[in-house]
């Protein structure tokens, strides 16, 4: 059994993975402020509810796009397992099957999406991350990360509306009826989430007419089913793909 965390702006994602599944993930909120004690609390207690011993943990990994966290789950893991966890990073990165771009730049996320991709389908793939970012990365077939687009995600959207206007709510994520706003729930739910949409669409595109046509998309991150009219823009949607990603670098790393 292997303990993989996936440490974002928003949420720490902890994946139990066990032979070829993931039977639990477990979110809390990534703060800053918090000590390594506290995360180990927390990690013991979903633990515990699952009925897993502590002694049946394996292997942990660590991927974080937050520097200051890293140290604070690392020293937990390490503390509570008995064993330093593999974390995700330039110095790992040779060891991969695939060819990263800009290592010292591009975030751990993206480059266990790319990886995850990269394995499961051996062609030119788009993983759109649905995250506190929205995230386009491009791989090829050959395994190498060919280029990335960023965008602000879903929720960080509708929370910029609501902390820089006087007078306009935060509001649920939820896809309106129409383009049509008659509130002003549904006023900001038809621009971000509607938007979001054709946005979504138009880079995919685009991606897939600079590669000829030949790259096939995939979704992850939380919030990847929450526009159910892009279904059809992707080939899976995979909520687990980055989990799965932060694994198998965890396992090139120790071989």
């Amino acid at each position: 059994m292997q303990i993989i965390v996936d440490i974002g702006n928003t949420d720490a994602v902890f994946g139990l993975y066990v032979q070829t599944t993931w039977p639990h993930i477990w979110r809390t909120p990534a703060r800053r402020e918090e000590s390594p004690d506290a995360y180990e609390r927390r990690l013991r207690l979903w633990l515990l509810e699952a009925s897993i011993p502590l002694s049946a943990i394996q292997h942990t990994v660590i991927s974080s796009v937050v520097p200051d966290l890293t140290p604070t789950l690392r020293t937990m893991l390490t503390n509570l397992f008995g064993f330093e966890p593999v974390v995700v990073g330039p110095g790992v990165y040779p060891l991969l099957p695939i060819e990263v771009l800009r290592p010292h730049e591009i975030g751990a996320d993206l480059v266990a999406n790319a990886l995850a991709a990269y394995t499961r389908y051996q062609r030119n793939c788009v993983v759109v991350d649905f995250g506190t970012a929205l995230t386009f990365t491009t791989v090829s077939g050959e395994g190498k990360i060919l280029g990335v687009a960023i965008a602000p995600g879903l929720r960080t959207a509708i929370r910029s509306l609501f902390s820089n206007t006087a007078q306009l709510p935060e509001v649920p994520i939820e896809v309106p009826a129409s383009a049509l706003g008659t509130s002003t729930t549904h006023a900001i739910q038809a621009g971000v989430l509607l938007g979001y949409e054709g946005l979504v669409r138009s880079l995919v595109e685009r991606i897939q007419t600079e590669l000829n046509g030949d790259c096939i998309a995939v979704a992850t991150g939380g919030l990847s089913s929450r526009i159910p009219s892009l279904r059809s823009v992707f080939t899976d949607i995979i909520p687990s793909l980055t989990l799965e990603g932060v694994r198998l670098i965890g396992e090139f790393a120790r071989k």
